[in-house]
């Protein structure tokens, strides 16, 4: 069974211990894949703010743009990691839902990877808004986006639980959907196989 409260105190643990420290993994199972999964939001979160550094060169910029999208790919490739595992331990304990059972718009991958920005952004508020220097009225309107964002991760948090809890009981259908990322295929992105004269 997945305990989403796992996998949040992992988000959560890990990006405070990240900040500190090299990214690590000593996780075993799914939380071992979510680990990963959040290791390409953590680096992403940070290449993106450099993109918007002020003082960065052109070239600073190409060579961010270039790691943000190669992160933004092993992020959405690890979403489908989450995915594949669920529907292998669907399958290693038989569990197959009705074709009439509802399917959710969104996988439970996606929606952990969407609690795993949610931790970032958290994380992020809270350095905010303890900022040394920081003026009262910044640490309100801080506090204020922390609280929005703290409701938003209970409730997410929560619905992706009753989706797990729902799939272990074959109440409602898996299925991984690919992402189909095209920026990054030489064969796909007609400025990747034109440069090769294709």
């Amino acid at each position: 069974m997945i305990s989403l409260e796992s996998i949040t105190a992992l988000h959560r643990d890990c990006i405070a211990r990240w900040h500190q420290h090299p990214i690590d993994n000593s996780y075993e199972g799914f939380l071992k894949i979510a680990c990963e999964q959040l290791s390409y939001n953590f680096r992403l979160w940070h290449e993106e703010d450099k993109a918007r550094s002020p003082t960065a060169t052109d070239a600073e910029i190409a060579q961010v743009k270039r790691a943000i999208d190669k992160l933004n790919q092993q992020r959405n490739d690890w979403i489908e990691k989450l995915d594949d595992s669920i529907t292998d331990e669907l399958v290693k304990q038989n569990i197959v839902a009705p074709q009439a059972a509802p399917q959710n718009t969104e996988t439970l991958g996606s929606t952990i990877d969407r609690l795993s920005i949610l931790a970032l952004r958290i994380y992020h508020l809270m350095e905010q808004r303890d900022r040394e220097g920081a003026s009262p009225e910044h640490r309100e309107s801080v506090a204020n986006k922390l609280a929005i964002a703290l409701a938003q991760h209970d409730d997410l948090s929560r619905s992706a639980q009753q989706l797990a809890d729902d799939l272990f009981a074959g109440r409602k259908r898996h299925k991984t959907y690919r992402q189909l990322k095209m920026y990054n295929d030489p064969s796909l992105n007609p400025y990747l196989y034109k440069a090769k004269g294709q």
